[in-house]
């Protein structure tokens, strides 16, 4: 029996597409994802209580008055029954429903850590600048330095001016 080689697997080319003797359903992970969402946000309602407390007081009086019409005896099994379906759905659902928050808090929280790093680079780099222009402007005369030399040299120029009238009288 001659071997078949197989050829290595290139890792920069996606791998060929294998058909599948019975079709395969596929669906889309978000859509289930958003609808278990919607599930455990209306299951952390006070409505869904309202809702559920109603359907129990409901279905207890029902079964314990209506004597002909019972499908429930006092143990109420059927309906613990129910309760348990409904819990053992309304977990896994409310669980999907927190990792898929978690996940975007973790990239929100990422961006978040991104942003500051951005913010605190730019003002290092603010810093520095402000830094260095005040270095360059330790060099260079201010307004109120010309001011003050032009004042003295005005006050100067006013005294030699009084010095030369006296001197002429």
């Amino acid at each position: 029996m001659a071997r078949e080689r197989r050829r290595p697997e290139r890792l920069d080319q996606p791998r060929e597409v294998r058909r599948a003797l019975v079709p395969t359903r596929s669906y889309d992970p978000d859509a289930f994802g958003r609808l278990s969402e919607r599930i455990a946000r209306f299951i952390g309602t006070g409505r869904f209580l309202v809702y559920m407390t109603v359907f129990v007081i409901v279905w207890v009086i029902f079964n314990v008055l209506a004597e002909k019409l019972i499908f429930d005896d006092y143990p109420f099994i059927l309906l613990t029954l129910m309760l348990s379906l409904q819990a053992s759905y309304a977990a896994p659902l409310i669980l999907l429903a927190q990792n898929r928050q978690a996940d975007r808090d973790r990239v929100q929280y990422e961006q978040d850590r991104a942003r500051a790093e951005r913010n605190i680079a730019d003002t290092d780099y603010l810093t520095r600048e402000l830094a260095s222009l005040r270095m360059a402007v330790g060099d260079v005369a201010t307004r109120d330095f010309l001011r003050s030399e032009m004042r003295q040299l005005l006050d100067d120029l006013e005294e030699r001016r009084g010095e030369r009238e006296r001197d002429e009288t």
